[in-house]
């Protein structure tokens, strides 16, 4: 599996681009802030066309590009339970940061909702890009925070790990997304992480939403946050 991976211009958001080669389609994962230009830069030095977008949850930073990428023929993929916050994605950022996005990255009003927006649900089973893809619900950052799971690893992976797990805000290595934003709830974050982290195998690659890949054994033996949770 071709596995690239970049951060955008704003907060550290990681953005994955995901194909079974190059010269073939891939999917695009969680395209952040001001990521266009680099995007454009990975499809051209892989031939790679994009064939849909995965968003891990709504939040500004995972979603801000998402209609550029989209560019109204291919669907973005959220779950349900997200799907309200590309309706006015505007509406649940603060004044503070609404104003440093538009000193940066234009005016706000520049941002569309997209035009296909396909909503996924847990235990869900996407065939894209020649890719099978699972989806696994994990509230608590958000409502509606999935994991993206494959069963196979990029190909610059070690020989010690056997799958992929896009874990988004949920999972970080030595850390979990926060709780604390409108939508988060503490309780359904540990639920998430017994019942949905926990239980992964730990030669799982995980792919995070900010922040440098790990593995969910690594995890399992030293992020604070999982001791005392049992799968």
């Amino acid at each position: 599996m071709l596995t690239v991976a970049f951060p955008a211009a704003a907060f550290g958001t990681n953005c994955y681009v995901l194909a079974t080669g190059p010269g073939q389609e891939c999917l695009v994962v969680d395209p952040g802030v001001g990521i266009e230009d680099q995007l454009a830069e990975v499809l051209r030095e892989h031939r790679l066309r994009p064939a849909a977008v995965l968003l891990t949850h709504g939040h500004v930073d995972h979603v801000w590009s998402v209609t550029p990428v989209c560019g109204g023929e291919l669907a973005a993929y959220l779950h349900t339970d997200d799907a309200y916050r590309l309706h006015d994605l505007m509406a649940t950022v603060s004044p503070q940061l609404l104003g440093m996005f538009e000193q940066q990255f234009g005016p706000a009003t520049q941002w569309r909702e997209p035009e296909r927006v396909v909503e996924i649900t847990d235990g869900r089973t996407l065939e894209l890009a020649g890719l099978s893809v699972g989806v696994r619900h994990a509230p608590g950052h958000t409502e509606g925070s999935v994991v993206f799971t494959l069963d196979d690893v990029p190909q610059v992976a070690g020989a010690d790990v056997t799958s992929t797990c896009l874990s988004g805000d949920v999972l970080f290595a030595g850390s979990i997304g926060r709780t604390d934003l409108p939508g988060g709830d503490h309780e359904a974050m540990l639920r998430s992480l017994r019942d949905v982290v926990l239980p992964m195998a730990d030669d799982t690659l995980v792919l995070p939403g900010h922040g440098s890949a790990t593995t969910i054994g690594h995890e399992r033996a030293g992020n604070p946050y999982l001791r005392g949770l049992t799968a």
